[in-house]
């Protein structure tokens, strides 16, 4: 959603359109190695026949391997694998001078194999990677269960939706951890519909065999004249608690037609039976498109007037988040999408709270956090009233509570940061070593230069390079004394 003028500001050009082959998929290792280009769709296609998957395999078909692995993502699977990032087994990674390495977690280039996710590709070029697969069945088994209550019960309900308390009653810590496995879904998911209301959906993989059982239902939600999947779910609230079978692809990617519920803002009638039924193939209105066509008065417009942040949060803020975003934002459904946040051996762009291990809260484990994805898409409540909206301040107040919460903002969102109040809410020190070692200072701009919002000129990016090599020289001294 942000403006991309920083393209206009690049000194030279690398075109990397070819890299969008699927390269190996590897049955021994598990792995599957592919370029940067590779979609979520792609893969998919190519995989779930083998009854095998991404262990984290996000919704959106156009999602692409490039864009998870340097910026972030999610699904429903994130409770168990963690972000895409954290599947991820190796990288092939072109360097500033050229050269191509390969890095992993273990060898020489370690350090660049962790400073790599939310980098925004401001550290090298990256040209492969092999990605963990996992095992998988050819339905998913999905529960919907509808919640009532404040906002605080709502998300008390989704936590105990997938999370097992910490006061589990497993003495050391390796049986506490099989003890959940064994109660842990396979998928979660959950939609707030309002500030009262809300579906959780927990899913678990099943066979062909199982899901055809009679009295079984089957739901095929990839149909182009289905229901938008966020409208279906919501049924639950009336039906209450219900099970259905959905092949599992379908599942993978139920959000795609409607790209959750802003399908509805673009094209209103679109979840209208007619419309799906005549023209639904045609969903959804491809992302690229959208950006090309939008132009700067509707850019503005979705700046001032619309939301669309995902933002990350401690498990056990999600209540608070939740009261925050109804005070300030109003937006409705929200996503809730749970992710543990692992701890590394380096000081990573994005890191579990210090010191969460000592006094382990619900879904923490010794090695990790569990933290949500909180969504917030779609126009805030006064906008739909026809009151006044201030989107820029909006986007400051809810920045400024994620600083201040160890929270996390995704970088493909309009932000209103000041460079110092980024390098507040990510921490720097990793990837700022990586970006002097691998010679990236100087000819990639930094990632809050990258991501900050308006037009970048060449010369402030030059200018922003300059300052940064400088301070390196500083402290590369004192750091060798």
């Amino acid at each position: 959603m942000r403006n991309v003028d920083y393209k206009r500001a690049r000194r030279f050009e690398v075109d990397l359109s070819a890299f969008h082959n699927i390269l190996e998929i590897d049955t021994e290792r598990m792995v599957a190695r592919v370029e940067p280009l590779v979609s979520m769709g792609q893969i998919t296609k190519v995989t779930c026949p083998m009854n095998l998957s991404l262990a984290v395999a996000p919704e959106f078909d156009d999602l692409t391997v490039g864009g998870l692995i340097n910026s972030y993502g999610i699904s429903g699977s994130s409770h168990i694998y963690g972000l895409f990032s954290d599947t991820v087994v190796s990288m092939e990674v072109v360097l500033a001078d050229g050269r191509v390495v390969r890095a992993t977690k273990d060898n020489e280039h370690s350090d660049l194999f962790y400073a790599m996710p939310w980098s925004q590709g401001t550290i090298g070029f990256l040209v492969a990677a092999e990605i963990k697969l996992i095992r998988i069945k050819e339905y998913m088994r999905l529960t919907y269960t509808p919640v009532r209550g404040t906002l605080k019960e709502i998300a008390q309900a989704y936590a105990d939706s997938f999370a097992a308390r910490a006061d589990a009653d497993a003495a050391d810590d390796s049986k506490k951890e099989n003890h959940q496995r064994q109660q842990v879904p396979d998928f979660v998911e959950g939609m707030v519909y309002s500030p009262s209301e809300g579906v959780m959906m927990t899913g678990v993989y099943a066979t062909a065999e199982e899901a055809k059982k009679k009295g079984n239902r089957i739901n095929r939600v990839g149909w182009w004249f289905k229901p938008w999947f966020y409208q279906y779910a919501q049924t639950a609230l009336q039906r209450g608690e219900f099970v259905e079978y959905i092949p599992t692809r379908e599942y993978y990617h139920r959000h795609t037609r409607s790209l959750y519920w802003e399908a509805k803002l673009i094209i209103p009638f679109a979840d209208q039976f007619w419309f799906r039924f005549l023209l639904g193939w045609l969903m959804p209105p491809k992302i690229t498109l959208l950006k090309i066509t939008q132009g700067e008065a509707i850019r503005n417009y979705y700046h001032d007037n619309h939301v669309i942040q995902d933002v990350l949060v401690p498990l056990h803020k999600v209540g608070e988040v939740l009261e925050f975003g109804h005070r300030e934002l109003e937006v409705y459904p929200v996503w809730l999408c749970p992710h543990r946040l692992f701890k590394a051996p380096v000081k990573a762009m994005v890191q579990p709270e210090a010191g969460f291990e000592q006094h382990p809260r619900q879904g923490d484990s010794s090695y990790a956090q569990m933290y949500t994805d909180v969504g917030f898409y779609y126009a805030p409540g006064a906008v739909l009233r026809g009151e006044e909206f201030d989107g820029a301040e909006a986007v400051r107040k809810l920045e400024q509570w994620l600083i201040a919460n160890h929270g996390f903002q995704a970088q493909y969102a309009v932000s209103e940061l000041s460079e110092k109040d980024f390098w507040r809410m990510f921490d720097p020190s990793h990837y700022d070593h990586c970006r002097r070692k691998y010679g990236a200072a100087g000819t990639f701009m930094s990632n809050y230069y990258k991501s900050k919002k308006g037009r970048k000129t060449d010369k402030e990016v030059r200018d922003a390079e300059a300052e940064a090599e400088a301070a390196a020289a500083i402290v590369e001294p004192d750091a060798a004394e």
